[in-house]
């Protein structure tokens, strides 16, 4: 436990709260902070001072990312708004709706995020209802995967360290480790495999947020709503997470079976 600290500054903006920050890459002292209300502010931690306050989003903010190569900041909303701002004047730049198919609202609520791949160039936005890279300056969707039927929906996701693979977690436990080029599922990890139990109830216990190992590629971890965190890797027999399971990226008819998901288990991961 880290007993010395500093704390920089501290900054309250009574109106409304905090549900997403992102630092500036390049500058210090920026952070944008989003709202629950939908606003995003650019707020100068030296001078205790607003830049500027962006409005575009409908409800809440629930992702925001800075590319340090194209000098933006990328926002999403509850609104299923992707915005994208430009970091030099704040000015708005492009915009577009994530692409949701009818009747593939998840069952629960569930936060989207946002995330820069390595070449700061395209993005990962995860989704309930599915993963999606875009190409940041024409929002282009450049790959998207939607969960069949036999998924519980998206609960987080991120790359890779070396940004070759996506990692996800699922409301009913599942893992899934995706090809970040073109969004293949190539492993489901079953959640027999490292949960302490199945209950009746799958969402008794469920992952809430992944994260990737910063230097070992097939290295994550994953935090349970109980508090717990869970860390994996592939066996040392094998290296690296092999391709196990094949489907067609974003195919309803390729989605795998519960009996399928049972092929990546314990046997072929290590769980710390």
């Amino acid at each position: 436990i880290m007993s010395t600290f500093e704390t920089i500054r501290k900054f309250r903006y009574p109106q409304a709260a905090t549900t997403s920050l992102a630092l500036h890459p390049q500058v210090d002292n920026i952070i944008a902070i989003g709202m629950n209300d939908s606003s995003i502010l650019i707020f100068d931690i030296y001078y205790r001072k607003i830049l500027k306050k962006l409005m575009g989003h409908y409800k809440r903010i629930t992702g925001l990312a800075f590319s340090y190569v194209l000098n933006v900041l990328v926002s999403f909303g509850a609104d299923n708004q992707i915005l994208v701002w430009s970091s030099d004047g704040w000015e708005r730049q492009n915009g577009k709706f994530l692409q949701i198919p009818t009747g593939r609202e998840p069952g629960v609520p569930s936060d989207a995020s946002i995330l820069f791949h390595q070449d700061q160039l395209h993005f990962l936005v995860q989704h309930g209802t599915q993963l999606a890279i875009y190409e940041t300056m024409e929002l282009e969707c450049v790959k998207q995967w939607f969960p069949g039927e036999s998924f519980a929906p998206i609960s987080h996701a991120t790359f890779s360290c070396d940004g070759q693979l996506v990692f996800a977690t699922f409301l009913d436990g599942t893992v899934g480790i995706f090809g970040a080029s073109n969004l293949y599922l190539q492993r489901l990890i079953n959640p027999a495999a490292y949960l302490p139990f199945i209950s009746s109830c799958w969402y008794d216990v469920y992952p809430l947020v992944i994260a990737a190992h910063p230097q070992e590629p097939s290295q994550f971890s994953v935090g349970l709503s109980n508090g717990e965190v869970v860390v994996f890797e592939p066996l040392e027999s094998e290296g690296k997470w092999g391709l196990s399971l094949t489907f067609e990226n974003g195919s309803t008819s390729s989605m795998p079976t519960a009996s399928q998901v049972a092929l990546s288990s314990s046997s072929n991961c290590r769980v710390d």
